[in-house]
């Protein structure tokens, strides 16, 4: 060992020992899907704490000079057959007693067990020293390498910190009114029996009365009478009678709106002379209603396919993905995505060159972890069966799922610093699909960008009902929204009759599936608006118009999405239970823009009056920013008069004051619904509970200096086709909010069309004829004829909980993604998706 000793001493200051806060990457390699548990191991940088996979660790050697890495390797041990472990995504075979994952009486995960060796190689000979061979060598080496091995196996991995193994859906925290409540009044409702607790300061003498519970989204269940009673009286707390035990009950907060804890309930319910360690549960609890929806037999097995037996599938594009604790929205997109060539070449064809061009820390690199994750999909590799060893003497036998990939890095690093995508809550598909197009836009600032293949213009076409003259303005979309049309459902009579016999009482009535064409949705999108309080400056007074909604572009691939997720009266998030005849064909050139028509007068490009105090003159509109050439800006010391009534609701409805005082400055003072709209559009915003800012309040003579705007914005911008002038006016304009400069700069193409372009954008000497193009984004069209490729399925009652897979059409097969599972489809439930992709038939 004498040689290997010498080559340790010589490399012994690259040997660092783990520090609290250091990475450590001892599960998964940087560039692929590697780990301990894969043929060859895992090599750990015992310098970077980088791991990487036998098949790129001579790769990392090469570019750094290290030398000695840590090989893991793991291997599974044999166990006995579980029968109650039913897979991954299926309800488990175990009936659970907690609304949790991982954790005793919740859903079940699969625990594995696994030996483990661990030894130091020495590249590029990759001679191998263990645990013994150090007893042998100085001790300044015994002690270095032996503190770093046992430094690196120690120290929890970077999955392991970001990944919380356990979800427990029942954890409540102590409700902020539970030490203030002294007396109760029983009340009633679709909840059986509930107690409402007052507080003592407003006690009246306490009366029973009889309320009914919250009406739901279709118009079903009560009358809102228990949650009118709270906002009338301010009582939070009820308790569910049914459910009270010596263990406790259910306890629900109408202000916090959520089920809590109450540490006093039986002080608080003895006041009624209920003592709790004699009573016994009668009802079922919260928890056990919502497993039960969401192991709802119609949609799950339904969904996926549970009533067949089907065929597991292996090899390329048939790689399956881990659940990571409710990450089958993430895993569904992903897998749809890959199957789109932008992507495929983008990221899977160049994989050699962006890895040989990733940065020194590849696991926090977008593009390279997006590249990483596309090969592991389309590459077969990791498309094996998973074997079940079985117990000691059994022999190893494929299972039903796959090995398939787990995309922690990729999961940590697109969700970091997102408060719903950095957790491991269940969230929604479509928003995420939105939230990942958006980062390959800001990644993709040179080259192609994959995005495009989904981007579009929609062009609205406002006509003023008085005047007759037309508006018309465009925006980029990439998903179409389709509403769900409730009242078109061809089945009414099943549906009114199911519900009746609910209402009467008998639990064997049937769950009926409203039934809703297609082209009821298509046409509930299609037509005409009417907007009450629109401002015509034609007639320089609000007056009705009609707005028509059409394509003024055709994308590659089309995203469809079936509102399905909705609130109730409560605003109390929804699901609206639907089957649509999506067809597998479509034909959308009817619904193609064809802009301003022959004869046809454009309103005039007047602003609307500024929203000002009655007592400031006209004149002083302009201020000390403004000139008489451009009106646009409005002095600082002018405040808006917002309609108050429209705030106050607003408010109540549980938005916060400054987004309601936004949501009616923005749009005129037009009414609530306009106001309701904007709100609904700019809930994502970052500043959507920032201050209103007006218009030059904030910054020098009259708009916001470049050197405050966001350099991350512009460049978004850029990348859509735009010049930095461009976005420079866009952003100064909206108080450097993207999305807001986003529409704004769809709203005034044709002022931006006469901008002189300066970096960013073409000079007169390179454009054609002297002239730019006329602005907007890099938008590809063709004809609007579509097929139907692929389309995710959403199983559960909100998209808060639940369950998501994939249907994907390959090589005419049609194939569901179930997480781990990937097998051939025999009943693909079209009818009941969730977001659908087209892409573009071609004659």
């Amino acid at each position: 060992m004498g040689d290997v000793g010498e080559i340790l001493m010589s490399v012994l200051s690259t040997i660092r020992v783990p520090k609290p806060g250091d990475r450590v990457h001892k599960d998964e390699c940087a560039l692929s899907f590697a780990s301990p548990e894969s043929e060859g191991g895992l090599y750990v940088c015992m310098n970077s704490f980088l791991g990487f996979g036998s098949q790129y660790v001579e790769r990392h050697h090469a570019r750094t000079g290290q030398r000695a890495y840590l090989h893991i390797t793991r291997t599974r041990k044999a166990k006995k057959e579980d029968d109650n472990n039913s897979g991954s995504g299926h309800p488990p075979k175990k009936k659970p007693t907690r609304l949790a994952i991982g954790i005793e009486g919740g859903f079940d995960v699969e625990l594995e067990q696994y030996e483990e060796d661990v030894k130091v190689v020495l590249l590029p000979e990759r001679q191998e020293v263990t645990s013994e061979d150090l007893a042998t060598m100085p001790d300044v080496v015994r002690e270095r390498v032996s503190l770093s091995m046992a430094g690196i196996m120690a120290a929890d991995s970077v999955s392991h910190a970001l990944q919380v193994q356990q979800w427990d859906g029942e954890v409540r925290q102590e409700s902020k009114h539970a030490k203030v409540l002294q007396f109760l009044t029983i009340i009633s409702g679709l909840l059986k029996i509930l107690v409402f607790l007052f507080p003592f300061f407003n006690l009246s003498g306490w009366r029973c009365e009889v309320l009914c519970g919250r009406r739901y989204f279709d118009g079903t269940g009560g009358n809102n009478h228990a949650l009118l009673h709270f906002q009338e009286t301010g009582y939070p707390l009820a308790v569910k009678l049914g459910t009270i035990t010596p263990d406790g009950a259910d306890v629900y907060s109408y202000d916090e709106d959520d089920m809590v804890l109450d540490s006093k309930l039986a002080e608080h319910l003895s006041h009624f002379g209920i003592d709790m360690m004699t009573m016994e549960k009668t009802e079922r609890t919260m928890t056990e209603l919502e497993i039960a929806v969401n192991q709802r037999v119609g949609e799950w097995e339904v969904i996926q396919e549970s009533g067949t037996t089907l065929r597991p599938l292996f090899g390329p594009g048939l790689t399956g993905m881990k659940n990571l604790g409710n990450s089958c929205y993430l895993n569904s997109v992903m897998q749809v995505l890959f199957t789109i060539p932008d992507f495929q070449n983008k990221y899977v064809a160049n994989i050699d060159k962006i890895i040989d061009e990733a940065p020194s820390d590849p696991t926090q690199d977008f593009k390279t972890q997006v590249a990483k994750l596309g090969y592991g999909l389309l590459s077969g590799d990791y498309s094996k069966p998973a074997l079940d060893l079985g117990d000691e003497n059994g022999a190893s036998e494929p299972r039903g799922d796959q090995i398939g990939i787990a995309p922690r890095m990729f999961k940590a690093l697109v969700g970091r610093g997102h408060p719903e995508f950095s957790t491991n809550r269940q969230q929604d598909a479509q928003e995420f699909l939105l939230h990942f197009i958006n980062m390959v836009e800001r990644n993709c600032r040179s080259g192609s960008n994959p995005s495009e293949a989904f981007r579009f213009l929609v062009e609205d076409r406002i006509v003023c009902q008085q005047s007759q003259k037309a508006k018309y303005t465009q925006r980029v979309e990439y998903i179409v929204q389709l509403p769900v049309p409730m009242d078109q459902a061809t089945n009414t009579e099943e549906l009114q009759e199911a519900e009746q016999r609910r209402e009467e009482g008998d639990s064997s009535a049937p769950t009926v599936r409203a039934q809703i064409p297609f082209t009821a949705c298509m046409a509930a999108l299609s037509e005409p608006e009417i907007l009450t309080d629109f401002w015509s400056s034609a007639v320089q007074a609000k007056t009705a118009a009609t707005k028509m909604t059409r394509f003024a572009s055709f994308p590659d691939h089309l995203v469809i999405q079936i509102k399905k997720f909705t609130f109730g009266l409560d605003w109390v998030p929804k699901k609206l239970d639907v089957s649509i005849d999506v067809p597998d064909t479509l034909d959308l050139s009817a619904l193609r823009a064809t802009g301003q028509q022959p004869g046809e007068e454009l309103l005039p490009e007047v602003a609307p009056p500024p929203l000002m105090t009655p007592d400031v003159e006209v004149k002083g509109i302009l201020g000390s920013h403004g000139n008489d050439e451009d009106d646009s800006l409005y002095s600082p010391l002018l405040s808006p008069v917002l309609d108050d009534s429209t705030v106050s609701q607003l408010c109540e409805m549980g938005f916060p004051l400054e987004a309601c005082r936004k949501a009616v400055y923005y749009t005129g003072n037009t009414g609530i619904d306009s106001a309701m709209n904007w709100i609904m559009g700019h809930m994502d915003d970052s500043d959507f509970s920032a201050p209103l800012v007006l218009p030059g309040g904030s910054s020098g003579p009259g708009s916001t200096p470049t050197e405050s705007l966001s350099e991350e914005h512009l460049a978004t911008i850029v990348s859509m086709g735009f010049s930095r002038d461009q976005a420079t006016k866009a952003l100064r304009a909206t108080s450097n909010v993207l999305d807001r400069a986003v529409d704004w700069i769809f709203s005034h193409l044709d002022d931006l069309e006469s901008m002189d372009v300066s970096e960013g954008g073409r000079s007169a000497v390179e454009s054609e004829g002297g002239r730019d193009p006329p602005p907007g984004p890099r938008v590809r069209d063709g004809p609007g004829k579509y097929e139907l490729f692929a389309f995710i399925s959403h199983m559960g009652t909100s998209t808060m909980c639940g369950h998501y897979v994939c249907h994907i059409k390959k090589d005419q097969q049609w194939v569901i993604f179930n997480d781990q599972k990937v097998c051939a489809s025999e009943k693909p439930p079209k009818d009941l998706g969730y977001l659908y992709f087209y892409r573009r038939v071609t004659e």
